[in-house]
């Protein structure tokens, strides 16, 4: 039986959505696959993309038959999520795209700020969001691969100051283009949300897309219906959701490598990396696959 969600992104950004998810629905079972081999996806091509992510999905589905895949990756999402969905056709796929609309809501002075990478702040699909949902809004892009480099290979193993030294360029831009709003548009921000944050300061909103994604996931999965009803008595009566067990109606399985973190190429650093952040989100280290 295969497990319920399977997360893919290019490598570590996507665990904070695995994680958010787990959170509304403690009895789902998950894994994760960080396509390292690939990383990182923002600089690459729209055909590159491609094959990338149909071979990363195609390696998911043959090693846990996953009953709902979410992309939790923005450049995936806004490069290749349709091409996903037509090679294959019969698997649930979310995508993840910067939370422009939700951002449009929150702004006072409508000046936003969008982080990401290169070729999500360059994607048509990007600036679709923000004419269909802030048109009245001025909003600054900012693509940051040198962050997010950082956040892959050196996060976990980083002292507070190394991580205030790596933020501070990109919050620097947006101070300086008056944004009261930062949307974190590559899921790797959401590593250093707290960073950023504290970086802005409190009069600065930074936001993502975790709560969206999650819900859209439990929408799409087969056998949803009673889902989160079934999850939210799980949390308090000591039932199904504390030991992998869930009601029938829900159809979600147990998984012995429930949020197994796995990957597709490393160095001896990034493998300490890995095992760092495995350890401090205290999910499997599930290695090179």
């Amino acid at each position: 039986m295969g497990v319920d969600f399977a997360f893919l992104d290019s490598g570590t950004g996507g665990i904070p959505y695995m994680l958010s998810l787990k959170e509304k629905v403690p009895a789902a079972s998950c894994v994760y696959l960080g396509d390292t081999a690939h990383f990182p996806y923002g600089q690459k091509t729209q055909k590159e993309v491609v094959a990338a992510a149909s071979k990363a999905v195609e390696l998911i589905q043959k090693k846990w038959s996953p009953k709902t895949l979410i992309v939790a990756c923005n450049t995936i999402s806004v490069t290749a999520l349709d091409d996903l969905r037509a090679l294959f056709p019969k698997l649930p796929i979310v995508g993840t795209v910067p939370a422009i609309k939700l951002a449009a809501k929150v702004t006072a002075n409508k000046r936003v700020g969008l982080l990401a990478t290169n070729a999500t702040v360059s994607h048509p699909y990007s600036q679709k969001l923000i004419d269909d949902f802030a048109s009245d809004c001025a909003v600054f892009k900012r693509g940051d691969p040198d962050l997010i480099d950082f956040i892959e290979k050196k996060l976990f193993t980083a002292s507070r100051e190394e991580r205030m030294a790596a933020v501070r360029p990109a919050v620097d831009y947006f101070a300086a283009n008056d944004c009261d709003t930062i949307i974190l548009g590559c899921t790797h921000f959401t590593h250093i949300a707290d960073d950023i944050q504290a970086a802005a300061g409190d009069k600065v909103r930074v936001i993502d897309s975790r709560e969206g994604v999650a819900n859209q996931a439990l929408r799409v999965f087969p056998g949803n219906q009673n889902c989160l009803q079934d999850q939210k008595g799980a949390k308090t009566d000591g039932g199904a959701g504390t030991n992998g067990a869930a009601s029938s109606d829900c159809g979600l399985s147990s998984a012995p490598a429930d949020k197994s973190f796995f990957f597709t190429a490393a160095t001896r650093e990034q493998e300490e990396e890995y095992r760092a952040m495995c350890e401090r989100f205290a999910i499997p280290y599930g290695g090179l696959v």
